[in-house]
């Protein structure tokens, strides 16, 4: 048991005030982990949070479940998640994280990829169904609600009948690759938004862009 451990197990840990859980929050990217599985189509969540936590200059570390990496954002608190599940049991990982933290479930934001949507297009929503993704179902699942906040961020659906699961675990063409030089940056510049402008105005400023 280290010593912060001992301590508070004498003392009891510091109660959070209610501000203090206002500003703490978890934003999740959805992957499958594994070499195989970098820079494809259904790891997009992977490659916005990576480009979140480097541009804060910021490192993930194993933890329980999952990567995580804790940004400040203009004076709150961010937990950068990665779950190590693999993407159909991504409820576990953000289940364990929103209650170690003290997360309200408002205050979660999980990013995710999405055939229905053009490729490089943004749709934030407050709640929905799992549009037939597993790691949202599973989300769903473990939470009990579809009530959460959603980043889906479009990859076409530029595949033949019958190749949906070869094309979301495809490598992205190149001609993707450049675009998304551009729209990654969006996408971080959507979440810094959530995190400071709250749900309504990302929506407003940032979906279909």
């Amino acid at each position: 048991m280290g010593i912060l451990s001992f301590i508070n197990g004498l003392f009891g840990s510091k109660k959070e005030t209610q501000e203090e859980i206002m500003k703490k929050f978890l934003i999740v990217g959805l992957g499958n982990i594994g070499e195989k599985y970098d820079n494809t189509r259904h790891n997009i969540g992977f490659k916005i949070v990576d480009a979140l936590v480097k541009e804060y200059e910021e490192s993930f570390s194993t933890e329980k479940l999952g990567d995580l990496a804790k940004l400040k954002i203009k004076g709150k608190t961010a937990f950068v998640l990665k779950p190590n599940t693999f993407m159909n049991l991504s409820g576990k990982a953000v289940l364990y994280w929103m209650k170690k933290e003290n997360i309200l479930i408002d205050n979660v934001l999980i990013i995710t990829d999405d055939l229905n949507i053009d490729f490089g297009k943004v749709r934030i929503k407050g709640r929905g169904s799992a549009g037939g993704h597993n790691g949202l179902k599973d989300i769903q699942d473990k939470l009990n609600t579809g009530s959460y906040p959603r980043f889906r961020f479009g990859v076409g659906a530029n595949y033949r009948k019958g190749g949906q699961v070869d094309f979301v675990l495809g490598k992205w063409s190149d001609e993707e690759e450049s675009a998304l030089i551009e729209r990654v940056p969006t996408s971080i510049k959507a979440i810094e938004s959530f995190v400071n402008a709250g749900l309504a105005n990302t929506m407003n400023t940032f979906n279909g862009k």
